[in-house]
């Protein structure tokens, strides 16, 4: 064997072992680490920020919306309603994605003003005080999140269906009222997903 190709089998088995031995630390070792790291440290949001109800079943993750439907996908009344979603069939994590229409597209036009309608008939106020987050989809097409506003225009609804004092319900979507992050990125917001858990431990 000549020396070009001994040289050429030492840089061979050099290759070799330098794979093994990062695979073993990059993708082995590393990975266990922010595994145990995660599991230790912050265990509800390592394994999917999930939320469960009274009885410890698993309903979701309060990190992506739900419908709160019937099977005709009509509002269900004893539930704060989610804004829209443009995910697949709605909120599905597999197909995340905004509608991705522009300001001026007549479909996307014609489906504000007629949730606008709709929703306004439902929470019995004027059009003008249903607000944007209620009528067009978040961009991610998952956001568990409404604004204040639009929780608001709901309360009585809710209360009505579920038997509750009003102030009680509007007592509740203030307990899960999030200011904005950091204090000041974005708006204040309700996580829909976890007020109406909240709602059912609650009773009504």
């Amino acid at each position: 064997m000549n020396s070009s190709s001994r040289a050429t089998g030492r840089i061979v088995l050099v290759s070799i072992r330098a794979m093994v031995f990062l695979t073993l630390i990059l993708g082995l070792g590393y990975t266990a680490l922010i595994t145990l790291v995660g599991q230790v440290a912050l265990p509800a949001q390592a394994n999917g920020s999930l939320v469960r109800d009274a009885s410890g079943e698993v309903v979701g993750s309060s990190l992506i919306g739900q419908s709160f439907t019937d099977a005709d996908g009509a509002a269900l009344p004893e539930y704060f309603q989610s804004r829209p979603s443009a995910a697949g069939d709605g909120y599905d994590g597999g197909a995340s994605s905004g509608s991705n229409l522009g300001p001026e597209n007549t479909d996307l036009i014609s489906s504000i003003t007629e949730r606008k309608t709709t929703i306004a008939e439902r929470e019995g106020v004027a059009e003008s005080e249903v607000p944007a987050d209620a009528v067009t989809a978040s961009g991610s097409g998952l956001d568990p999140h409404i604004s204040p506003a639009y929780a608001s225009i709901q309360v009585d609804r809710v209360a009505r269906a579920r038997n509750l004092p009003v102030d009680e319900v509007r007592t509740l979507v203030a307990e899960h009222t999030q200011g904005p992050d950091l204090g000041y990125l974005g708006g204040s917001t309700v996580n829909v997903v976890e007020l109406n858990l909240a709602l059912d431990r609650l009773g009504g």
